[in-house]
């Protein structure tokens, strides 16, 4: 995982602002808050969040929470108990409740925790979550940590910044939050197990090498695994197969040699390991819904009509 930022630290909300829910065992932390309250009506307010660097004697017991929360384990290990259910805190581990969810968290106080967390309302703030499927007093984890701290990183900095957008820009990122859990979502326990460890493996080695690979066989060959098995992890780990994962790769690859003036269909398509161009051609439009020729033309008038101009289907007034 990637390195934790605690650039923004100094730049923190007066701690006359903060709620009272706001752990005091903090060893560093950069938190945010917003408001107390959602206007009447809103869809989704995002009330406060932020990242805590916990202290070795870091603990919280609730039996209530005004809010819905959602937690994500950037570092560190610890206990948490939802529901008189106990569950060990790992990196990559991400967990919600809110009101009438009691819950505990406590720290290993020779590993402590790094989290980050969010609080929110809103009428669609509980579908929101249950579409993940995250409902208050559940937790999963994440086949790509990385990606999901990233973005919490981006909802902290906003936060901070406490500019007349940035209420706006926290609440577009908690719901790009909540899309890339539910993208990347995997059952309690994967990650520190040996088939999570082996898909990370075969996945770099995917992504590294995807020009390379012609056939998902020769991927299950160099990662040593039998490819039945190669198939498995990724739609356990992936929710696609390596075919798809492959394909996706190697089209973006495509669209972006397309670009290049004077490149040739037939030409990306040996690139690519098609030895058949209109097979290529097939393929590039399941996948971007326009034919290779046609992304060419259309890219090529976007250009040539500059950003000012009308799309063609608006051009004479249809709407």
């Amino acid at each position: 995982m990637t390195n934790l930022d605690f650039a923004d630290e100094g730049r923190r909300t007066p701690e006359t602002s903060q709620p009272e829910f706001f752990s005091v065992k903090i060893a560093r932390a950069r938190r945010f808050h917003l408001s107390v309250k959602a206007p009447r009506g809103q869809r989704l307010w995002v009330i406060c969040g932020g990242c805590e660097h916990c202290a070795a004697d870091y603990e919280i017991h609730r039996d209530r929470f005004p809010y819905l929360g959602l937690e994500f384990v950037a570092g560190g290990r610890g206990e948490l108990t939802l529901r008189g259910r106990k569950l060990g805190l790992v990196p990559g581990t991400l967990f919600s409740y809110g009101p009438g969810v009691p819950h505990d968290i406590v720290t290993d106080p020779h590993k402590p925790l790094v989290k980050y967390f969010v609080d929110f309302t809103g009428s669609a703030a509980m579908e929101l979550l249950r579409a993940v499927p995250l409902a208050p007093g559940s937790a999963v984890q994440t086949s790509a940590p990385n990606e999901v701290m990233t973005l919490f990183d981006d909802l902290v900095r906003n936060g901070l910044k406490s500019t007349r957008y940035s209420r706006r820009i926290c609440m577009a990122l908690l719901e790009a939050i909540l899309l890339k859990i539910a993208e990347t979502r995997i059952p309690i326990g994967s990650v520190e197990s040996n088939a999570f460890e082996t898909y990370q493996h075969c996945l770099r080695r995917l992504e590294e090498s995807a020009l390379e690979i012609k056939a998902i066989g020769g991927l299950a060959k160099e990662c040593h695994v039998d490819q039945a098995y190669l198939c498995r992890l990724f739609r356990r780990f992936g929710h696609e197969s390596p075919y798809q994962f492959l394909l996706r790769l190697k089209m973006n690859h495509a669209a972006v040699r397309l670009q290049v003036p004077g490149t040739l269909v037939k030409q990306v398509a040996a690139e690519l390991g098609f030895h058949d161009p209109y097979h290529f051609s097939r393929v590039f439009k399941s996948v971007f819904g326009l034919a290779p020729a046609q992304f060419i033309h259309r890219g090529r008038s976007e250009i040539e009509d500059g950003p000012g101009s009308q799309p063609d289907d608006l051009v004479d007034g249809d709407e």
